[in-house]
């Protein structure tokens, strides 16, 4: 038995990037790759930040961080990670994360973690909006 003290930090899911409730309540569960995650940009307190927008790895079915320069599949914007995940839980590296995305909601762009261009807008249009 290991009663050694442990220190453990959590820290509050920022969604202020929401424009409103509208879709929260029908997220779809997602499997995301963390090896297409950059830590600096993406997790660099240890857990992806929501609202980081993702596409979709076409070789695994995997989700990745949306790329419009990427040529795997994530070129394409299909949604927006609803809500964090941790990725660096008691410092084992983890290679897959269940997480939830949002297909259908209104979005305050300003407020997202990284920015999407226009050609992710274009690929959501119509689902999601940015206001």
């Amino acid at each position: 038995m290991d009663l050694s003290l442990k220190v453990e930090s959590f820290s509050q899911d920022r969604r202020d990037w929401l424009g409103s409730a509208h879709g929260t309540d029908a997220p779809v569960s997602v499997t995301l790759d963390v090896a297409k995650f950059t830590k600096a940009t993406h997790y660099p307190d240890g857990y992806l930040k929501s609202g980081i927008p993702l596409g979709k790895v076409t070789a695994s079915g995997l989700y990745g961080p949306y790329d419009g320069a990427a040529s795997d599949g994530r070129q394409t914007a299909v949604g927006f990670l609803f809500t964090a995940q941790d990725v660096d839980a008691r410092r084992v590296a983890s290679t897959k994360v269940v997480g939830s995305m949002l297909i259908h909601c209104f979005i305050r762009e300003a407020k997202l973690p990284v920015t999407i261009d226009a050609d992710g807008k274009a690929d959501v249009a119509g689902r999601i909006i940015f206001v």
